[in-house]
């Protein structure tokens, strides 16, 4: 098959040829949206799930939403080490400057950059620009030194303004389990403030599967705030369609053999049937149908090609001490698992390999779905484990 015209897109965030199976959550989105341009309230979303199963994407999708809805639409993310007052100045500044440029300030959005600079001083950040040379701070609002205060009022300022100008603001915040707790918290104040005002602030946010322990662990009324959900895998349904809809564009049909290998071979994870399908592609020796010994030449290139890219960058950065936990949890089979068992696992006792589970949860490796249990985050990570980690 002609690899130019392959229609399938593996890859960090790469928005699918058919983006299926994901209704219901852009559906939420649209009616948060539409709410707030009714003057009413609507949570926030926080969208939790495994790696590779699309949250990147649906973020991707939801600040087109806003877009073609005249809202003012950023994305943000949470690396490691991030300095949210940093990073929300800057934001804040950039969604101003686009609902009121800088030729012709509106005199609420001067009110609300007076309330940015002040901020910016009382956190000791750099302008960023010239925006807001030549106004004067507004001292009393956003400068308090308490970061969940200041973060508020600052926020409040962004709504009020965007309120005033008929438009909407949708801030989209990926990784955010790498915000730091308190960091998290102050968050969580600032949107509990704008939305008790109703203004039309929406945030939604994506992260690990342990995101929702984070925010209750952070701030106690986080649960009644988020509209939490949990992306997964897609269906058999979806997941043949994730493949179907794209090649039929192309004139090309897939045996139904071949739609059942890759369902089985990929469990309906999001990434792995872009990979699978892109492989199967581009081995089929014909020019309009892909068939079951297509996929079969292509699944052992859709693997190394997983293993040496999508998992293998997620352990360069890992100490034996903690690939010796990742192989002990792999030895376990399909998680999740006691964290006394992986230690046993080990030849040891659960506060003897603490240090190493604490750090693999720090670099997103790990998480624990409940008290005392640990998982990987990475779907079939256990298999990689095994195939390339295990010891000879």
């Amino acid at each position: 098959m002609d690899p130019t015209r392959n229609p399938y897109s593996p890859g960090a965030g790469s928005p699918p040829p058919a983006l299926v199976g994901r209704g219901a959550e852009i559906e939420a989105v649209r009616i948060a949206i539409e709410r707030f341009r009714l003057g009413r309230s609507a949570r926030s979303t926080i969208l939790t799930g495994l790696r590779g199963v699309g949250k990147t994407v649906l973020l991707q999708e939801f600040r087109r939403l806003g877009q073609e809805r005249g809202w003012v639409c950023r994305p943000l993310e949470a690396g490691r080490g991030m300095s949210l007052p940093y990073a929300m100045a800057d934001l804040v500044r950039k969604v101003l400057l686009r609902l009121s440029p800088a030729h012709d300030i509106a005199a609420r959005v001067r009110r609300a950059l007076g309330v940015l600079k002040s901020f910016q001083m009382r956190w000791n950040l750099p302008d960023g620009s010239d925006l807001t040379v030549g106004l004067d701070s507004v001292p009393g609002w956003a400068d308090s030194g308490l970061l969940d205060e200041d973060l508020a009022g600052l926020f409040t300022e962004v709504g009020e303004a965007a309120r005033e100008r008929g438009r909407g603001v949708l801030v989209t915040l990926d990784e955010v389990q790498y915000l730091k707790k308190e960091a998290l918290g102050a968050l969580i104040v600032g949107l509990h403030q704008i939305s008790q005002n109703q203004l039309p602030f929406l945030l939604v946010a994506a992260g690990l599967p342990s995101v929702p322990t984070l925010a209750a662990e952070a701030r106690s009324y986080a649960e009644r705030l988020f509209d939490f959900r949990t992306i997964n895998t897609l269906g058999e349904e979806d997941a043949r369609a994730a493949l179907v809809t794209p090649a039929e564009q192309e004139g090309v049909a897939w045996e139904d053999e071949a739609l059942d290998r890759i369902v089985a071979e990929t469990k309906g994870y999001p990434y792995f049937v872009q990979e699978f399908g892109k492989q199967s592609w581009d081995v089929a020796e014909g020019t309009d149908r892909i068939t079951a010994a297509d996929v079969d030449a292509g699944v052992p290139l859709a693997v190394d090609e997983l293993d040496t890219g999508f998992f293998r960058v997620r352990v360069d950065g890992t100490s034996d001490g903690e690939r010796e936990y990742l192989v002990a949890m792999a030895s376990l089979g399909r998680g999740p698992h006691a964290s006394g068992r992986v230690a046993a696992a080990m030849g040891k006792d659960t506060p003897g390999v603490g240090a190493l589970r604490h750090k693999l949860i720090g670099k997103g490796l790990c998480y624990s779905p409940r008290y005392g249990e640990i998982d990987f985050t990475v779907p079939l990570f256990d298999d990689f484990v095994r195939r390339r980690l295990w010891p000879t």
